[in-house]
């Protein structure tokens, strides 16, 4: 069964790394998605930019574009992993393993995947 991980934290914190601390991250993100890719139970794996660089698409009689999101949360969605694994057992231990953050493991009820993107960052 598939899964998403989804990656929260406080985006000031991350702000405020150092380039050294921002490349252990990266470098402990990394050995976990390489762990994930030979055992073949990865899929997309995302980093998104900041939440001020995002808007939000309220549809209705009128779509309404905002900037934002702006919810009053200490941490916003940060990125996310979608995993292949047999039980949610083993998808928390995947989030277990993962380097920081605070993390919603949830199943994924349809996925469709797309032609295949360039990779990037």
């Amino acid at each position: 069964m598939l899964y998403s991980i989804f990656i929260y934290g406080p985006e000031a914190e991350v702000a405020s790394w150092s380039a050294q601390q921002e490349n252990a991250v990266v470098a402990q993100h990394t050995a976990v998605r390489q762990k994930l890719t030979e055992a073949g139970k990865v899929g997309p794996v995302v980093r998104l930019m900041p939440t001020t660089t995002a808007v939000t698409v309220r549809n209705g009689a009128e779509s309404i574009v905002t900037d934002g999101p702006f919810a009053e949360t200490k941490e916003q969605l940060m990125g996310l992993y979608v995993v292949d694994c047999a039980t949610l057992d083993e998808a928390v231990a995947i989030a277990r393993s993962m380097p920081w953050g605070t993390f919603e493991v949830r199943p994924v009820h349809r996925f469709f995947p797309g032609s295949a993107l360039p990779e990037q960052g």
